[in-house]
């Protein structure tokens, strides 16, 4: 699903990623720990097309990014990648559904299609009642599973989740945890997971460790 090869980031004269390789395949639940400035979510930006390496080769899903414009891989990203970060970006003055649905909107799925998928995730996600409620009327657990819908909806090869229960309480955080892997049962979803939660790091089915731009 994701080859990463000899991936380098400096920003400045600050060497970020150093020559950074992986493989990732198609259903795996791949967790990356390691203290603050390893590279973690550099790592995770770039594997999701939000930034782009100084040298290095990207393939996901069999596309080879590095030969695609702006305007490509903004398309490629939205219906090939879906984002769970450790704040949700719920859009306050959207529902839960209207704000699922907007990636369909983008990607050019009619308004009928996007929310029958919509109500297909959220009920799936224990979110049936909830889905015209604002995000100031949902709970942290009930933001980020909305959250998790949003990320979804297009049916993309691969999530990346950047410190995804951060912010929860460890009850909604055990939740998020379980829901990531029976989503991988009922979809065959990829996910990179970047997480400071050992629990969770420990759960996935291999655990990569960075040290100073590197996997060790």
């Amino acid at each position: 699903m994701i080859i990463a090869s000899d991936i380098h980031k400096s920003y400045g004269a600050l060497q970020v990623l150093k020559g950074v390789s992986l493989h990732i395949n198609k259903g795996e639940i791949i967790s990356i720990v390691g203290a603050s400035g390893a590279g973690k979510t550099t790592l995770l930006h770039i594997l999701g097309t939000l930034d782009k390496p100084n040298k290095g080769s990207l393939v996901i899903n069999n596309s080879t990014i590095s030969g695609f414009n702006d305007k490509k891989l903004a398309e490629f990203r939205n219906k090939n990648i879906g984002f769970v970060f450790q704040f949700h970006h719920l859009l306050p003055e959207f529902t839960a559904i209207e704000n699922v649905c907007i990636p369909a909107f983008i990607a050019g799925t009619s308004k009928s299609q996007a929310e029958e998928k919509a109500i297909e995730l959220l009920t799936f996600l224990g979110l049936k009642e909830r889905m015209h409620h604002k995000p100031s009327e949902l709970s942290g657990g009930e933001q980020q599973r909305v959250a998790v819908a949003r990320a979804l909806i297009n049916n993309p090869a691969v999530v990346l989740a950047d410190e995804p229960s951060g912010n929860l309480d460890s009850s909604s955080a055990k939740e998020l945890h379980k829901l990531f892997f029976t989503l991988r049962e009922k979809f065959n979803q990829t996910f990179v997971i970047v997480t400071h939660n050992e629990e969770l790091a420990n759960m996935a089915d291999r655990k990569l460790v960075m040290k100073d731009g590197n996997i060790i």
